[in-house]
């Protein structure tokens, strides 16, 4: 059901919108945890650890398709709040037809030189070929991961929140299931554990990606526009990459960013690679429900910009602010308190190197994620208003004070240091965002109609 972010209390309507974008992205997380679930315990810690090791490299491809997730929803977001109908297919059709040619060259770098990756970044001998294979039948899975993020950001911009949640939740539950059926039933068909794994998510990615085209294309058929859609517009794309190559290069760089990081954390052996991998899919169901909500709130601004409704922008970001210190309070009581716990869902015993490393990650990031969760929040109303420059500078100085720190701090306190490179980093971004946001001043800003159609 298509939904009016325009209309209606802020806070309200935020809250509504996001609590089920909240709800999706912890069951999106549950594929990456299901799979390092099921490998430390179903397998072993060299297999936690291989599973870890090429989940780095594939988040450099997942950055291209959350790209084009934003550049979408962010125009289609601004014609549906501005009732451009035909403009708002135009945009879902040019962004599908831009999306299919760009995952195509990206398998083609994956299936090619996914060895030499993993070589670039130091995997260790032991965990060489299973790294590599869970990384190849993930590059065979791209079309999937592309067209539902791209159905997610669509979705989200008719302000629906809801179905993309039931298909997560209906494939995330399946996906452990099925982890769990490959790898221990059908021992003998995938020889490999972690082939068995990989599979699995596959095959759960891509019902639920067919699904959810489908239900697209059933939607936008309901929608009657203005004129007729085209199938490709060149303004159009133009208005989509501009909002998706700053949101791509942003990712890239982070992903790019976390395997020079993963390599200095390689050179400290399998144990330390098992505990990063158990705690950083621990700390990265934090973050990521910390940007989709971002997102959330770049649809919520993007409509409101659409519909000329300016002055709305300003309550959205303090419904916002609340939402996130909601979420993240639990996390870093959690994950401080019983955080050994915790990672008993990827390690054996809370006494080992991989259990100790987990730990110390968790107790030294996750107290700065009220940190973090402000810059997501400015970063949302940055991206609606398409202020992509500033979005990427606060982004980038983030990610080249952690990477760079890491490796100075690890020669100076072994893997510690890097861990303590993360909030040195968000401390640093956040005070970029807010002076943008403050330099801004939404709070003034009058409603004026702002949308200009093609």
């Amino acid at each position: 059901m298509n939904k009016d972010l325009t209309v209606g209390k802020p806070s309200k309507v935020l809250w509504l919108f996001c609590i089920p974008l909240f709800l999706s992205v912890i069951f999106q997380q549950m594929y990456n945890i299901a799979d390092s679930f099921v490998a430390g315990r179903f397998i072993g810690e060299s297999a936690l650890a291989a599973v870890g090791n090429s989940y780095e490299i594939t988040l450099v491809f997942l950055a291209f398709a959350f790209g084009m997730n934003i550049g979408c929803s962010v125009i289609v977001s601004r014609y549906f709040g501005a009732k451009k109908y035909s403009d708002l297919k135009t945009s879902v059709y040019t962004t599908l037809i831009t999306a299919g040619v760009l995952c195509v060259l990206l398998m083609a770098v994956g299936l090619l030189f996914s060895m030499q990756l993993l070589k670039l970044i130091d995997t260790p001998d032991a965990i060489l070929e299973d790294s590599a294979s869970y990384l190849i039948i993930y590059v065979w899975s791209l079309p999937f991961v592309f067209y539902y993020n791209i159905a997610t950001g669509i979705y989200s911009a008719l302000g629906d929140s809801k179905t993309p949640f039931v298909f997560l939740a209906c494939s995330s539950v399946a996906n452990i299931g099925m982890d769990i059926l490959f790898v221990t039933g059908l021992r003998s068909v995938f020889a490999r554990g972690v082939d068995g794994v990989a599979w699995a998510t596959f095959i759960c990615q891509g019902v639920s990606c067919i699904l959810a085209v489908i239900v697209i294309f059933i939607r936008l058929s309901k929608i009657k526009g203005d004129g007729k859609a085209k199938p490709f517009s060149l303004s159009i794309f133009l208005q989509i990459i501009q909002v998706a190559i700053p949101s791509i290069l942003q990712q890239s760089f982070i992903s790019v960013g976390n395997v020079f990081i993963q390599k200095a954390i390689n050179g400290f052996g399998s144990g330390v690679i098992a505990g990063y991998s158990a705690a950083i899919k621990l700390n990265n169901m934090v973050i990521v429900s910390f940007a989709t909500i971002g997102n959330g709130i770049s649809n919520y601004t993007s409509q409101n910009i659409g519909a000329g409704k300016l002055s709305r922008i300003h309550e959205g970001f303090k419904a916002g602010i609340k939402m996130m210190f909601y979420i993240a309070i639990p996390f870093v009581v959690l994950y401080c308190a019983i955080g050994q716990y915790v990672c008993l869902l990827f390690l054996d015993n809370t006494t080992g190197e991989a259990s100790k490393t987990a730990i110390t990650f968790l107790r030294i990031v996750s107290p700065f994620y009220l940190v973090i969760s402000v810059k997501m929040v400015v970063d949302g109303i940055l991206r609606g208003n398409g202020e992509m420059i500033k979005f990427t500078i606060a982004t980038m100085a983030d990610l080249i004070l952690r990477v760079v720190l890491a490796f100075l701090f690890s020669y100076l306190w072994g893997s510690i240091g890097i861990w303590i490179a993360w909030p040195v980093g968000w401390c640093t971004a956040v005070a970029i965002s807010g002076g943008f946001y403050i330099h801004d001043k939404w709070n003034k800003k009058k409603d004026v109609p702002q949308i200009v159609s093609e």
